[in-house]
C-alpha cells in the first residue's frame, strides 16, 4: 500500500482532468450522498435550464458577474 506522501506525489503527476476525477471521487466518499437533496438540486438545475432555454431569464457573461463582485467587494 502506498503512503500518503506517495499518493500525493502520484496525484500531482496526473493530468488535470484525471486529478479532478480523483478529487471528486474522494469528496463523494467523504460526503455521503443524500438522494433527497440530490433530487432537489437536480430539480432546481432543470428549472433554471428550462428558464434559460425558454428566454424567461437571460444569461449573464461570467466577466460581468466577476466585475460586479469586484466592485461590490473590493480587495
Amino acid at each position: 500500500m502506498l503512503s500518503i506522501n506517495e499518493i500525493i506525489h502520484e496525484a500531482k503527476a496526473l493530468p488535470a482532468e484525471e486529478l479532478a476525477v480523483v478529487v471528486d471521487t474522494l469528496l463523494r466518499f467523504l460526503n455521503r450522498q443524500d438522494t433527497a437533496i440530490d433530487k432537489q438540486w437536480t430539480d432546481i438545475a432543470q428549472r433554471r435550464l428550462e428558464a434559460l432555454r425558454s428566454g424567461e431569464v437571460a444569461a449573464v457573461p461570467g466577466e460581468a458577474v466577476l466585475s460586479r463582485l469586484q466592485r461590490r467587494f473590493p480587495a
